[in-house]
């Protein structure tokens, strides 16, 4: 099989690339509305992103305000983009009656009850007087009837987000956990408990540190949400492209070339990027019509590049939403679930590489001829600058300080070196701003002085980035796409809050707990004979039942 002619590698616009990650990413296909509207929503989104990027640099607000603000602009946002009811014309713009800029007013008086049940819990912290709502602190437990009327109000729109955003499958699951906290006396054995009183269960729900406003949604609005829109500034300002170009230069060359590149190249971008269908998107779009043109199978092609792309998720330093409630949950620095992943990973990737190099030989199928492989030399001189926020992003990671604040860094850092040059005085602005946020920091005893030193050399390194720079209005929609790839795992995270507040408040937790314990050690001891070998025992009845276990 002939190598494909260079003329035949072309890659696909940007309107084409968003045009199939509307098609197969559920959280990227968003409603049309008017103009007037969509200007509305994208200054909704902006102030949301620039919301949770300076108050991850600067200062946090109280965690119930902090929630309170993202999930009121999930509420805007979700509402105004996510139809009722999916179907093949519901995303295209209708200006009919009954609706505002394309948006039936149902989904608008939806939005504007949202916006008041998770604000509600800021004002009525310190007390309403001329409501006659009391202080949280005497409310606890014992909610009035406003707490009742917004907590119910919030848990049925957080359930009908998350149906919008990702479907039934999680809505549906969330309502089996609610019927079993109210209604646990009818379930048999173990899993039956008195049931929970609805005015707790609101309660519950509804309050800080539990249910809604719990672990999940903090997580994802101080930490999760900040490394999507890194990842999206970043590949934005051109590292996505420089992984793909050192991909090619790396393995283009070997037997199987693309397919080898396609392994390659997820990996690299999936240290940036925590959605496998932006990664397939953005990896694939050259890799897999090489493939096809070398001799891959169209399945096999399409398929080595998904299950690559999958790895994503655990790719460190930047992996799903899961892997920072999983730090959270078992309080340990997100550090450590970073270096727990890494041979996961890299054996996630072997695997497919594996695959692939062997159809590779099955097929007889050769590399890419050396005029198709980009230059070492002229990739790098181009594209240096762009490593230098995810480097900035790590050091900062690595040395101790929250994963928000890395983030902050990182995100700053893309900014310059998307929109600061050296050769233009005026761009600069960007950089200098920066390096004054730095200098503050070490005055206020943030930063000390080597990573102050290192973060503001970091600064004057992106203004040498020789790629042309980005307008400031392209930098906004950079903002703006981040944004909208947050939505679904808002709306996830807040729905999932109240599955963790049941299993808190039956306490099912521990029930399920001794049930696997006790399944476990059952089973070891009807498999012990197994490992035993005259007086030679390969494991205790102890080791043994801890695996089963977990």
């Amino acid at each position: 099989m002939s190598d494909p002619a260079p003329d035949d590698v072309r890659g696909l616009s940007e309107t084409e690339l968003a045009a199939i990650e509307e098609k197969f990413d559920e959280g990227a296909a968003t409603r049309s509305v008017t103009p007037a509207f969509g200007k509305f929503l994208r200054y909704v989104a902006l102030t949301f992103a620039v919301y949770h990027y300076l108050t991850a640099g600067f200062a946090l607000p109280p965690d119930f305000w902090h929630m309170g603000w993202h999930l009121s602009g999930l509420f805007i946002l979700t509402y105004s983009f996510y139809p009722l009811v999916r179907a093949k014309t519901s995303f295209d713009l209708n200006t009919g009656a009954l609706r505002l800029g394309g948006v039936p007013y149902l989904d608008v008086i939806l939005m504007i009850l949202g916006v008041m049940s998770a604000l509600y819990l800021g004002f009525a912290w310190r007390g309403i007087e001329w409501l006659g709502v009391e202080e949280m602190t005497f409310r606890m437990g014992n909610p009035n009837r406003w707490d009742m009327l917004f907590g119910c109000i919030l848990i049925v729109l957080v359930l009908d987000i998350a149906r919008r955003t990702l479907g039934w499958i999680l809505p549906l699951i969330i309502g089996v956990f609610i019927c079993y906290a109210l209604f646990g006396q009818a379930f048999p054995g173990l899993l039956q408990h008195p049931g929970v009183k609805f005015n707790t269960f609101v309660s519950s729900m509804y309050f800080p540190q539990e249910g809604i406003f719990g672990v999940t949604l903090w997580v994802v609005s101080t930490i999760v949400f900040h490394f999507v829109l890194f990842g999206v500034i970043a590949q934005r300002t051109g590292l996505g492209k420089l992984f793909i170009d050192n991909a090619t230069i790396l393995a283009g060359r070997y037997t199987g070339g693309p397919a080898k590149v396609s392994v390659v190249s997820s990996a690299f971008f999936g240290t940036i990027s925590g959605s496998s269908v932006a990664n397939t998107v953005s990896t694939g779009a050259l890799p897999i019509p090489n493939m096809k043109r070398l001799g891959y199978p169209g399945h096999f092609a399409g398929g080595v590049e998904a299950a690559a792309s999958a790895g994503g998720q655990i790719t460190p330093p930047i992996m799903g939403a899961a892997a920072f409630i999983m730090a959270e949950f078992l309080e340990v620095p997100y550090t450590t679930i970073v270096i727990a992943a890494i041979f996961p990973a890299l054996l996630h990737y072997v695997g497919v590489f594996a695959v692939v190099h062997l159809m590779a030989r099955r097929l007889g199928l050769k590399g890419l001829s050396r005029d198709a492989l980009p230059q070492l030399g002229a990739v790098w001189r181009d594209g240096w600058a762009n490593v230098v926020p995810l480097v900035g992003l790590l050091i900062v990671l690595f040395s101790g300080y929250t994963p928000y604040m890395s983030a902050f860094c990182g995100i700053s850092l893309a900014i310059v070196a998307g929109m600061s040059r050296a050769k233009e005085p005026a761009t600069l602005i960007y950089a200098l701003a920066f390096i004054a946020f730095v200098v503050w920091k070490y005055a206020g005893g943030g930063f000390d002085f080597t990573m102050s030193a290192i973060l503001i050399a970091g600064a004057a390194l992106a203004t040498l980035n020789a790629q042309p720079r980005i307008p400031v209005m392209e930098m906004a929609d950079t903002f703006e796409t981040g944004v909208k790839y947050a939505l679904a795992v808002g709306a996830a995270s807040a729905a999932v809050g109240i599955v963790i507040g049941v299993i808190n408040t039956t306490g099912v937790g521990f029930r399920i707990g001794f049930m696997v314990t006790q399944a476990a050690s059952n089973l070891g001891n009807d498999l012990i004979w197994l490992f035993q070998y005259g007086t030679y025992q390969l494991f205790t009845i102890e080791d043994l039942t801890l695996f089963i276990s977990l």
